[in-house]
This record gives structure tokens, sequence and C-alpha cells, in this order.
């Protein structure tokens, strides 16, 4: 199995995926190298890829504040991907990274074709929503009155 579907089946997004079809989504994809401190996204502007972290770590900010810390097998990207929205964080490398990177559009027609991916983005999308929702539950209740 070349690189990019090893790097692609070591990702619990896509565990259980069948060889044949990890091929065919390698090879939408393009690898993209980061240096630490660049701004992968920014949070508010338009973005049309996904990410998937092979190698190196960069946190997650939102309002400027971090809130999450990702590494090798994490994705981002996901949810301005979905909604054809802006951007809801900005993520930043704190080290030197290599991405995995998908349009859009490549990515609807793989996860139209796999369920079981778009069953996996569905629950991670809920997760990071609750996130928020706990979040912006715990800033009212600390709010001075």
């Amino acid at each position: 199995m070349p690189d990019m579907e090893r790097t692609l089946g070591r990702i619990p997004l896509f565990s259980g995926i069948k060889p044949k079809e990890l091929k065919k989504l390698g090879k939408r994809m393009t690898e993209r190298d980061f240096n630490e401190g660049d701004e992968i996204t920014r949070e508010g502007e338009s973005g049309i890829g996904f990410f998937v972290i092979d190698e190196g770590n960069a946190t997650v900010s939102v309002g400027g504040e971090i809130v999450r810390t990702l590494g090798p097998g994490d994705h981002f990207g996901e949810l301005a991907m979905i909604s054809e929205r802006e951007r809801t964080a900005t993520v930043e490398a704190v080290t030197p990274m290599r991405c995995h990177t998908i349009q859009f559009w490549h990515f609807r027609a793989f996860a139209k074709k796999n369920p079981d991916v778009t069953w996996k983005l569905l629950q991670h999308v809920a997760g990071i929503l609750l996130e928020q929702q706990s979040r912006h539950a715990a800033q009212a209740e600390s709010a001075p009155t």
C-alpha cells in the first residue's frame, strides 16, 4: 500500500475504509507543508479545503482563545467545508507540519460513496457543537451581573 493510503488508513475518520477507496481518496489529496507559526486557516475567512495532519502539531483558536491542540491523525476544516461558509476557527502550526488536503467537491463525492465516513464526520461535528455550547454556557455563568 503506498504511503498516502497507509497514512489515510491510520486516521480514525477513515478507519474501516477499503484500500481501493483510500487509493481513490489519496489521488484527490495534495500534500502541503507548513512552517512553525504559519496560519493555516483564519477564523472568519472563507475556505474550501479539508486538512488531515500527517506530521506536526497545531493549535485551534476561536476568538483569540486556544481551544484545542491538534496532532497527527487529526483533521480540520470540516465545518467550513460542509457548511460552505466562513471558517469558525484559526488553525496555526506550532511545529513544522505536513498535511494532506482535499477540496470540498472531491471530499463530498467521496463521503457520498462512503457512509461510514459521513457518519463519523457527523459525530465529530456534533462534538464540536456541544463543546462550543458548553464553552458559551461556562462564559455566561462567569460573566459579571
